[in-house]
């Protein structure tokens, strides 16, 4: 296995970030600096970060329905409760792409860097459906379909996005994108102001009745399917 992956699954790092921890001479095999992260490895190479021994570890998931005021970091310097401080586990956890403080529901977090690269990058387009409750509450055919086809926002175009009115004042938004705020900036593009945003879905998983704070670890039948969804590329 690769230096970079092997980092990875042991929980270090995202591939991507592994190969930058490499690249600054934080890691040994074998007592050996290695700046190559295509290094071929395997359990008994002694890989160290730091100094201190790397081991792979179970590849596990959870899902968090995420209270406001939480943050989505491991840490967070100004004191705020932070995603992974809400879950108990023996495994290193970080967040699966980030939430808002004020945006509630669905975040995952694993110590599998790879699976959350693939589930965060833009060339997967892995669908996230969020609930937003909006201000006014009547929103026009036309804004509706203007959020469907794609609205201008100071970073570019969005992507087509899945819009329906579920009720007066509520929209059920998918996108497949992953931009700041994106889904407040969508909704202020049309002339409305989103005052509360939920996430429901994030690829094939959904919130369902998982309360707020709460958590569960992912089945591995469910991780499968995260994989798959992060390893199947969209048609244009």
């Amino acid at each position: 296995m690769r230096l970079a992956k092997f980092l990875a699954h042991a929980g270090v790092a995202s591939r991507r970030s592994a190969e930058r921890l490499i690249a600054d001479g934080r890691v040994t095999v074998g007592g050996e600096l290695v700046t190559d992260p295509a290094r071929d490895v395997d359990e008994s190479s002694d890989v160290r970060f730091d100094g201190e021994q790397v081991a792979a570890e179970a590849r596990v998931v959870f899902a968090l329905n995420k209270p406001a005021g939480v943050v989505s970091t491991a840490k967070d310097t100004h004191g705020r409760p932070t995603v992974v401080s809400m879950i108990r586990s023996a495994h290193r956890l970080y967040p699966v792409g980030r939430l808002d403080s004020d945006t509630t529901g669905l975040i995952l977090l694993t110590n599998d860097g790879e699976l959350a690269n693939q589930l965060t990058h833009p060339r997967y387009e892995v669908p996230k459906t969020y609930l937003a409750t909006v201000e006014p509450g009547r929103v026009s055919d036309r804004d509706l379909r203007a959020l469907r086809e794609g609205v201008e926002l100071d970073d570019g175009v969005t992507s087509p996005a899945s819009v329906r009115q579920v009720k007066f004042g509520l929209l059920e938004i998918t996108i497949r994108e992953g931009r700041k705020r994106q889904v407040r900036r969508m909704v202020e593009a049309i002339g409305h102001r989103v005052v509360a945003l939920e996430r429901v879905a994030f690829g094939p998983l959904r919130l369902e009745k998982l309360a707020p704070g709460k958590y569960r670890r992912l089945s591995a039948a469910e991780i499968e399917r995260l994989r798959k969804a992060a390893a199947t590329i969209p048609r244009s």
